[in-house]
Formats: structure tokens, C-alpha cells, sequence
């Protein structure tokens, strides 16, 4: 690889079953851009020194669990934090140059993926990490009057239900306990169940407790279908699955990272089932 060469990676832990290159890779090809995108494995210990060891060639990074809080720790005052990492108090892009951006487009992806659904009034969300914070928000800016948040414990839940608090709609944002053994039973007045929680969590008693709600939205894409989609599917529900939102946020990531502005997001797409579909 020639020393200038751009450069952009996704960052995590875990980080090797991440479709991101696939995604963004695609686009490059499109666009006839001749840059590199690796997925590197790195942890919140392990990120400062990551930051500190990159060159000029490095044009922006993509973070995942665990790193979406961590790297608005490590920012500097000259560094700049779009809205949306603000509000959620998490980044999923950090944009490299003399001046460096903090974005998060974790939050309009899912917006643009959920306006397929329809008019939203009262949401749930499984779950209180980093997505689940922006997805409230994408709710919240959807027009959702109100969305509880259902976590293992309350605290966990914290971050999800200040990040939406602190946006102006004003979306009532309520906040649960739900085990895996005796899940929370469904309020038959919500019309959109997000999962933001791994497969392995989605046990058949919560799934049979989410058995009516009209849409679901889950955010998880390998493995594909999650007990909670294999069941929306089953019935015929509305489905919103996890490759809609990667795609969609990845290729707001492409534009923010190369500048480009007709980012080919439907190539992005087919790259993505295709990979997927080779998994299985």
C-alpha cells in the first residue's frame, strides 16, 4: 500500500463479523475512489493509542461497540461534535484532517430507515447501549410521542432516556426492567418494537410477548433472521431489518469521510445481502 494511499477502517471489539467494508468498500468501487477500508479490532483501552498512531493518509473511522461513548472522551476543544453525537452522547464516525468531526449517523439512518413504517406514536426499545440512544432520537425527530425503554436493569437504560429527553420534540420517554425469563408484557398501545439486543437474548417468552405489536425494527443483521424477526416475518408483520440501518448510515459515513455527495447507496446495498447471503 503506497504511503498516500487514503485510508479509513471500522474499530471495535468484537469487530471481524462487521459488514462495514464490505458496504463501503462497494461505493469506492463505484465511485472509481482508489482507497483502503479494514475493520481493526480495537478497544476502549486500546483506542487513545490507536488515534495517536494514525498518518496523514487516514481520512475517517468507523466506531462500534465499544468505542461509540469512548471517543468523545478523547476529543480536543478544536474538535468538532455534529448535533447528533451530542444529543446521544455517542459517535459512530470520526472524521480525520486538521480538524476533526464527531458524527453520528447512527441516528438519521435510522430515520431514513424507519419512514417506511408510517406515522409513529408510542415505541418500545429492548435494550440501552449506544444505538438504542439513537434510535430514541430518530423516534423522537420522527414525531413519536412517547417510547418506553425496557433494559435489564433501569441504570442501563439511563443514557437512552437522557439522549432523548434532551431533544426538543418533547417525546415522553418512560423506563423498565425486562428480564429474559419474565419479560415485561406488551402494551398493546405501542405500534413499533425496536431490538437492539444480540439474538442469543431473544428468548421465547419475549418473543411471545411482542407477538402483536404491529412493526418491528431490528437492528441486529447477522444472524439473520433473529427470533424477533423470524416471527414478524411469520406473521406478516412490517419488518425493518439491521442492513437497512448499516446501509443507510454507512453511506452518510462515505459522504462525510470522501466528500462525495451522490453516494451510491443501492451498490452499498447489494454488496451487503450478497456477503450476508454467502454467511448463511
Amino acid at each position: 500500500m503506497s504511503a498516500g494511499r487514503p485510508r479509513c477502517a471500522v474499530l471495535g471489539k468484537p469487530i471481524a463479523h462487521s459488514l462495514s467494508p464490505v458496504l463501503h468498500r462497494a461505493a469506492y468501487a463505484e465511485l472509481g475512489l482508489d482507497w483502503a477500508y479494514d475493520a481493526v479490532e480495537v478497544d476502549e483501552a486500546g483506542l487513545a493509542g490507536f488515534l495517536g498512531g494514525l498518518d496523514d493518509a487516514w481520512r475517517g473511522l468507523s466506531l462500534t461497540m465499544p468505542l461509540k461513548r469512548r471517543v468523545l472522551e478523547l476529543l480536543s476543544p478544536t474538535d468538532e461534535v455534529d448535533r447528533w453525537a451530542r444529543l446521544a452522547g455517542a459517535a459512530n464516525t470520526l472524521v480525520l484532517g486538521p480538524h476533526r468531526l464527531a458524527a453520528n449517523t447512527d441516528v438519521p439512518g435510522a430515520v431514513a430507515a424507519l419512514r417506511r413504517v408510517g406515522p409513529l406514536h408510542h415505541a418500545a426499545v429492548l435494550g440501552g447501549g449506544a444505538t438504542a440512544a439513537s434510535v430514541v432520537l430518530a423516534l423522537a425527530e420522527l414525531g413519536c410521542t412517547a417510547t418506553t425503554v425496557l433494559a435489564r436493569s433501569p441504570e442501563r437504560a439511563g443514557h437512552a432516556a437522557e439522549a432523548a429527553r434532551r431533544h426538543p420534540s418533547g417525546m415522553r420517554v418512560t423506563v423498565a426492567a425486562q428480564g429474559d425469563a419474565d419479560p415485561v408484557p406488551a402494551d398493546p398501545a405501542v405500534d413499533l418494537l425496536v431490538s437492539t439486543i444480540p439474538a442469543s437474548a431473544q428468548t421465547p417468552s419475549l418473543v411471545a410477548a411482542w407477538a402483536d405489536v404491529p412493526a418491528v425494527f431490528e437492528v441486529v443483521y447477522d444472524p439473520w433472521p433473529t427470533p424477533l424477526a423470524a416471527a414478524a416475518l411469520a406473521s406478516g408483520r412490517v419488518l425493518v431489518g439491521g442492513l437497512d440501518l448499516l446501509v443507510e448510515q454507512a453511506a452518510l459515513q462515505v459522504a462525510l469521510m470522501t466528500g462525495v455527495v451522490d453516494v451510491p447507496i443501492e451498490v452499498m446495498r447489494q454488496g451487503g445481502e450478497l456477503a450476508l447471503a454467502a454467511r448463511r
